[in-house]
């Protein structure tokens, strides 16, 4: 079905939740999965572990954008759900509070099962993480990451660049791994998916506030930074895909 001859129509919200759904338990299925590929393959060597986890995602996270983004906008993350309400509620473009609302919530439950789903893969027991992840560090490392993630997604569609986000956001998450304490997770949803996973990217759950909120001030950092770098958008009809900030992620 189409809007005019020749032209697709818009996905509905039900597709749209659907792909959100689906794209971050892939994401948090990469990010857990090959972890755990990561430990069996390199024991003793965290670094090199480190390594293939990072790549793993650095690619797997690419593709979904690639995949989804035109259905959804591939946000896969509350915070860039969030930003991109933020950026264009003056002018009334994007989601609404309930649209942001429910992409939140099937992200969050996609995150949940895309960890569990690399636990059944790889045969390991889900339960919850005793890896604590506390320290002023890195809840400073996931302010800069996620502030990061945010400026990377709007510079881009806000300056008719919108088909090199899946590329660069790639390449910002890949390098973010390694520059940051944290290892850049800089998605609400990925840090609780990986809460149920004991594993090399586990985290615990009471390391998860802290995280969510660094995330989520970091959120509010990157869209500052947009609106300064970027004060009007100057898309192009055909760089935009469903939504004007595509991308996920962070881990």
């Amino acid at each position: 079905m189409s809007t005019s001859e020749g032209a697709p129509s818009a996905p509905s919200m039900g597709r749209r939740l659907v792909a959100e759904f689906v794209g971050t338990a892939g994401l948090v299925a990469v990010v857990v999965g090959s972890g755990i590929a990561a430990q069996r393959l390199s024991p003793g060597d965290v670094g090199l572990q480190l390594l293939e986890n990072s790549l793993a995602t650095t690619l797997g996270l690419t593709v979904l954008i690639v995949v989804l983004g035109p259905v959804s906008g591939a946000h896969l993350n509350p915070v860039v759900t969030l930003a991109e309400w933020a950026m264009g509620r003056r002018t009334g473009a994007g989601l609404g509070p309930g649209g942001v609302g429910a992409f939140a919530a099937v992200q969050i439950l996609g995150g949940v099962a895309g960890a569990v789903l690399a636990n059944l893969m790889f045969e390991v027991p889900t339960t919850l993480a005793t890896t604590e992840r506390a320290g002023a560090g890195l809840l400073l490392a996931e302010v800069v990451a996620t502030a990061g993630l945010v400026l990377v997604i709007f510079s881009l569609t806000r300056s008719g660049r919108g088909a090199w986000v899946a590329s660069v956001v790639g390449a910002y998450i890949g390098s973010a791994y390694w520059f940051t304490s944290s290892t850049s997770f800089a998605n609400p949803a990925v840090t609780v998916g990986r809460v149920f996973t004991d594993t090399f990217a586990g985290i615990a759950p009471a390391s998860v506030l802290p995280f969510v909120l660094a995330q989520l001030l970091g959120g509010a950092v990157g869209v500052l930074a947009a609106r300064f770098f970027y004060p009007a958008p100057a898309l192009q009809p055909e760089d935009r895909l469903p939504e004007p900030a595509v991308a996920a992620q962070g881990r």
